[in-house]
């Protein structure tokens, strides 16, 4: 993945807001893994880390950003949530923009439910951008389990059948290390 990606979501953001602007992080201290992303089509990257970094603001330590309060964060994970969105659907796929809807909606509803299995939130951002646009269903099954039954092996299995199972690991990790 290219510089260009983070470099595009900080320039955008601060241009959107001096607020974003004043958010960002110093440019030596941001940090420019991608996580999911490296699961999915490339041209789904900037679209994809965009929301990522949006839910990394509203339930963990994002890579670009430190807003100077919780409802800064929350209103710039928001930004971000929406941005991210409108670049996915500038590329013409209504099914991409679906699953990515989705998830954030599933991520939402684990994070919120008392008891939750928001740690589960690691399989299914997996599963999402390993299949991402893929009709044939195999995803909204495997996210029904998650959300009708607390399963996620469904989530798990799918994003090792449809990227490499290393790059999954990876991705589970460095996820784990930056959600709350």
């Amino acid at each position: 993945m290219t510089p260009d990606v983070w470099a595009t979501i900080a320039a955008e953001a601060a241009n959107e807001s001096s607020l974003w602007a004043g958010a960002l992080r110093p440019a030596g201290e941001r940090e420019t893994a991608p996580i999911f992303s490296s699961l999915s089509e490339e041209r789904y990257a900037l679209g994809l880390e965009t929301i990522y970094e949006g839910y990394l603001l509203h339930y963990g330590r994002s890579r670009l950003f430190d807003p100077g309060d919780r409802d800064a964060g929350i209103l710039l994970g928001d930004y971000l949530y929406a941005h991210g969105l409108v670049r996915i659907a500038s590329l013409g796929d209504v099914r991409v923009v679906f699953d990515l809807a989705e998830l954030i909606s599933l991520c939402s509803q684990l994070r919120a439910e008392p008891g939750s299995l928001g740690g589960a939130d690691a399989e299914a951002w997996a599963a999402t951008a390993a299949a991402l646009g893929h009709a044939d269903g195999r995803l909204e099954i495997a996210r029904a389990a998650l959300r009708d039954r607390g399963d996620q092996e469904p989530l798990a299995r799918l994003a090792r059948e449809e990227a490499d199972a290393a790059a999954v690991v990876d991705a589970l990790r460095l996820h784990a290390e930056r959600v709350l």
